[in-house]
């Protein structure tokens, strides 16, 4: 998360922003049923970052930040949060007025809805062996992975803070024969073609310069019949008479993308297409937007304690400029702007 020139916005006018949810009490760890697909507008839209390959100067400066960004917000993150670096997936169904949601075992769900949401069988026997994590974090769903189904797992990262605390963690767990992590770049895997049996991302193709390379190497290394699942942050989709997105709205993306080392948005169109091209079979999306709520609000609380202020202070200027940009991903969910989607497809046999 992180970088744009610090705005005026102090902690508390932050915290008076945050649009508050209905706190959920509890979250099962062992779901019932997955979620039905949502139908997804299959409309050619035109997204330069998935057409157009980005300038090698500007790409290698994107890139350089995201890696220095997560070196410095990595620990903070995992000191308040957890190993898990991504949204949390939120029943509002289940809400007990006074108490708030338990935003890890919320992480842990996450997880486990995108691979019921992708078909993946909850039978270990039947899941997948072997996995690739692109942009693994600190490992957390490598390592859920490794252990529920006893894969392989290998994930990669541009921070070599984040590799190497991965790897600490899985050796810590015992599970170090089981998951490793190595700094590369997932528009230039360091893998064989065909060698995965689930592809796996998880909110990292919002950082991807080039989104139509970035399908390429998801479906390049998975073997034939694998799994590639998809969860990242999108822009809403276009309508029939729409060109781009309005001004106000690619300004408010504008800001976020300074702050979080982001190239240009697309929408789940977009990836719907590009998945087409590549004659990926099996493909389904869903906007998840209502469930990941009270993640940001969730966020910002976090920050705004005496851990979180004094954390935010130790980890430098980009964590910083983040946590101050946080109140934008609240409004883009609440105008619909921005859109939390699962993506999933099968490479065929």
């Amino acid at each position: 998360m992180t970088s744009m020139l610090l705005s005026s916005t102090s902690p508390p006018q932050i915290f008076h922003n945050i649009r508050t949810s209905q706190p959920i009490s509890h979250l099962h760890l062992f779901r019932t049923a997955c979620l039905a697909p949502l139908p997804c507008r299959s409309r050619l839209i035109r997204c330069a970052a998935s057409t157009t390959a980005a300038d090698s100067g500007s790409t290698r400066e994107l890139k350089q930040g995201i890696a220095e960004l997560y070196d410095q917000s990595s620990a903070v993150w995992e000191d308040i949060w957890g190993d898990h670096m991504h949204h949390g997936f939120y029943d509002p169904d289940e809400v007990a007025p006074g108490s708030g949601p338990d935003h890890r075992a919320a992480q842990f769900r996450m997880i486990q809805e995108a691979l019921c949401f992708a078909g993946v069988s909850e039978d270990p026997e039947k899941g997948p062996k072997t996995v690739v994590d692109v942009g693994c974090g600190i490992g957390g769903s490598s390592r859920y992975i490794a252990r529920k189904y006893g894969a392989k797992c290998q994930g990669i990262t541009l921070s070599p803070f984040q590799a190497q605390r991965a790897n600490a963690l899985a050796a810590t767990e015992g599970l170090a024969d089981k998951v490793s992590f190595q700094v590369a770049d997932a528009l230039e895997q360091p893998f064989p073609d065909g060698q995965f049996d689930l592809v796996w991302s998880m909110e990292s193709g919002e950082h991807m310069p080039d989104k139509r390379k970035f399908v390429g190497e998801l479906a390049r290394v998975a073997a034939p019949g694998a799994t590639i699942v998809i969860v990242t942050w999108c822009h809403r989709v276009l309508g029939p008479s729409e060109e781009s997105l309005q001004p106000w709205e690619i300004k408010h993306l504008k800001k976020i993308c300074d702050a979080y080392y982001l190239p240009d948005w697309c929408s789940t169109a977009d990836y719907v297409n590009l998945l087409e091209s590549l004659s990926l079979q099996d493909i389904k999306t869903a906007d998840w937007s209502q469930y990941v709520a009270p993640f940001w609000p969730a966020v910002i609380r976090s920050a705004l304690t005496w851990k979180g202020l004094t954390s935010l202070l130790r980890s430098g200027m980009k964590t910083i400029r983040g946590a101050l940009v946080m109140p934008l991903m609240i409004e883009g969910y609440r105008k619909g702007l921005i859109k939390f989607a699962i993506i999933t497809c099968r490479k065929p046999e």
